[in-house]
């Protein structure tokens, strides 16, 4: 086997996300993995950067790169700002290496893989400029530039033209969280009430009041092949779910032993000793937790695991399961159910026949089962467009894949393709009665997110956060849910405790809303010092990151401190424009958060300017018209726009809200009633809830009460 198959593999894995989309690159990726010689690994990967570097030149040096040496574009690109340093350095280490295979000579088969590394961060970059670039030239803001802080992120994210032609919230946040959903399940199985361990340790565990937590580690890949080392988090990820499933426990999900594991500098799981597994459980609280081996004899293949006593270190039970190698997931299955037999339920929770429970796994592919996993990778890292491919390849594989299904609908909703993202929810959802409990409460908790209302989402993940209370996730996204419902007050113990339980951890949060969220709730609470404090705290862990630069920019435009909001404003422009935003997209942005924060003057202002640049957009048309309507600063005008961008696009529901709002205004309230009524179906056709939208509905439905009874 080849010292660099690891790096291969992983290259496979992106050739598989880029194929049918990049043709260059795809071509010469296509020869690389498919050799085993040196050289021409070598030559193809420097192909590989040949095609990435004369696509820069053109897009960010707006020039042909002709004969020009690739050293001298990557200097230009990195003298200009173009490229970020560390990938200026890894093009750098990529070019001198793979001369050797461009230009044959004596080399050290080891340099090949610092060249596959290299070019594998090249790529991964790559794909997001490149996704980025195609987000950046769709049509903007067909809602009132309600962008916020995720546009400020990247660029508005839009509906994509070319894969449907409905409009998309151009600046809804992305409800769930990262960090919550990496910790979606796997492969599902529910459990039969086992017997306990030891009587003495169950008497101790019962007489605390709590319930028995469970933490499962990474298992160990023992084999000598790196192809297993997938089902490290297979095999973790199958018990945790296999556990979840139990009212009478608290099991770990993945996301918090994994941020542990990452925190404590561990790279490799064969460093994670029982000693370093002892001490991670106790962290998270639990009072038992799982390690164990995947190990390989010919066609042989064994899972060891133990389960051991947090405390006292004590090791209450082994487990030993054999099979074949092309069978695992029934190996797996097997290893679930005995620890089930050993560990959950039966004597915590008398009179309940083990007879009523199945072990169920939702894929018995492990090819698609792998496939998830990848996706997985790429949906904690924010990667939708690797994401969603993987997860339609295991569903290709295995239609009925159920998890797959579910997560490849919130990849979906994170693009605002709100059609795909309801066709996949709708396929897990109608299979929730055969689900295990931690599944079909995060199934319903999907539902209720693309089909029904916050109060219904908050409903399910307090369900969730019953079933583990260490997710930070499932406490951002609480705090989510009530902040759409203007409901602040609320909001606030939820983003506190979500960071809370990062700060506990010795973890960073999984991304600048965890802060962003909060600091916008205190904003609206009118607390402006816990707001400022956050901040400081956050520019720690996000140094000169965007979003939290708009932030302060805003808070200083509300204390009136007009240096420091001058100073952020501009660091912004300049931030927004190395990102490739346009002079349209900066203005809207000003515009939405002058408005946001009260400054109506300025918002007119911006908003004007951004129509100007853009006279044609009807979303610029609709973003004056509903300022100008919904602060009655100019109603008929209002009014006129709104149907200017109604002429170019009649059944687009925002424009249709911001036309019925303004007929409210006008006291029409019947019309406003039906065009409101009208924008409300489709939204709920083609959207999702809109609790702004709701209440003017109501409003005019109680108009128009009123005038009946008159």
């Amino acid at each position: 086997m080849a010292i660099w198959s690891a790096e291969i593999k992983e290259l496979d894995t992106l050739y598989a996300s880029i194929k049918g989309q990049l043709p260059g690159l795809e071509k010469e990726l296509e020869q690389l993995i498919k050799s085993d010689d040196a050289n021409v690994i070598m030559l193809y990967s420097r192909r590989c950067l040949e095609v990435i570097i004369t696509d820069l030149c053109e897009c960010e040096l707006k020039r042909p790169r002709k004969t020009e040496p690739l050293k001298g574009i990557i200097d230009k690109l990195h003298k200009d700002e173009k490229v970020p340093s560390h990938i200026i350095t890894s093009m750098h280490g990529l070019n001198e290496l793979s001369t050797y295979g461009a230009h044959p000579k004596d080399f050290d088969p080891e340099q090949v893989k610092p060249v596959l590394i290299n070019l594998d961060i090249i790529i991964k970059w790559y794909l997001k400029y490149k996704d980025f670039q195609t987000v950046s030239k769709t049509k903007s803001g067909e809602e009132r530039v309600q962008v916020k802080k995720e546009s400020l992120e990247g660029a508005i994210k839009e509906e994509r033209k070319e894969v449907h032609e409905k409009p998309a919230k151009a600046g809804e946040r992305k409800l769930l969280s990262i960090m919550a959903l990496s910790s979606i399940l796997v492969i599902a199985a529910i459990l039969t009430y086992p017997k306990i361990f030891k009587r003495d340790t169950l008497e101790r565990l019962r007489s605390s009041g709590d319930r028995i937590s469970v933490a499962v580690m990474p298992f160990q890949n023992k084999t000598n092949d790196i192809k297993w080392d997938v089902w490290q988090d297979g095999v973790q990820d199958m018990l945790i779910t296999s556990l979840s499933n139990s009212g009478e426990l608290k099991v770990r999900q993945a996301e918090s032993i994994t941020g542990m594991i990452q925190s404590g500098g561990y790279t490799d799981y064969a460093s994670i000793t029982p000693f370093v597994a002892r001490t991670i459980s106790q962290k998270l609280d639990a009072h038992v937790f799982i390690c164990g081996s995947i190990n390989l004899a010919g066609p042989t293949l064994r899972i060891n695991a133990q389960l051991i006593d947090s405390n006292s270190d004590e090791v209450f039970k082994a487990f030993q399961i054999d099979g074949t190698a092309d069978k695992i997931l029934p190996v797996i299955d097997s290893l679930a159910l005995e620890v089930k037999n050993f560990l959950i339920i039966s004597n915590l929770k008398k009179g309940v026949s083990s007879d009523d429970y199945q072990l169920i796994a939702t894929t018995n592919s492990p090819e698609a089962y792998s496939l998830f996993l990848l996706g997985n990778k790429a949906f904690r890292n924010a990667d939708n467009f690797t994401s969603h491919k993987m997860y339609l390849q295991a569903l290709a594989i295995d239609s009925n894949f159920i998890e797959a299904a579910l997560k490849l609908s919130i990849a979906y909703y994170n693009e605002y393709l709100y059609d795909e993202a309801k066709k996949w929810c709708l396929m897990a959802y109608k299979k929730r009665d055969q689900m295990p409990l931690q599944l079909k409460i995060i199934t319903n908790r999907v539902y209720a997110l693309l089909f029904e209302t916050p109060f219904e989402e908050i409903k399910y993940l307090r369900q969730l956060q019953e079933l583990d209370d260490l997710v930070p996730g499932y406490y951002y996204s609480s705090g989510y849910a009530y902040s759409q419902l203007f409901q602040f007050a609320k909001a606030i113990p939820e983003y506190e405790k979500s960071l809370d339980i990062y700060d506990k951890s010795g973890i960073k949060p999984a991304w600048v809303y965890n802060y962003v969220q909060l600091g916008e709730a205190y904003n609206k609470t009118g607390q402006y010092k816990k707001e400022k404090k956050l901040y400081v705290k956050a520019e720690k862990d996000f140094p000169d990151d965007l979003v939290l630069n708009y932030q302060k920019y805003l808070l200083a435009t509300v204390e009136g401190d007009t240096v420091k909001a001058k100073k952020y404003l501009e660091k912004g422009i300049r931030i927004a424009k190395e990102n490739s935003w346009t002079e349209a997209n900066i203005a809207a942005q000003i515009a939405f958060g002058f408005s946001d924060v009260g400054k109506k003057d300025k918002a007119e202002e911006y908003y004007r300017k951004a129509l100007s640049l853009e006279p044609d957009e009807p979303g610029r048309m609709n973003d004056l018209a509903f300022l100008l309507i919904d602060g009655e600063r100019n109603i008929t005008e209002g009014i006129n726009l709104a149907d200017k961008a109604l002429e170019l696009k009649p059944d687009n529901y925002l424009f249709l809200h911001t036309k019925g709002w303004g007929l409210y205004k006008q006291g029409k309230y019947r019309e406003a009633l039906d065009m409101l009524q009208k924008s409300w179906d489709l939204r709920r056709e083609k959207a999702v809830y809109d609790h702004q939208a709701y209440l003017h509905l109501e409003a005019a439905k109680k108009a128009v009460a009123n005038l009946k009874n008159i």
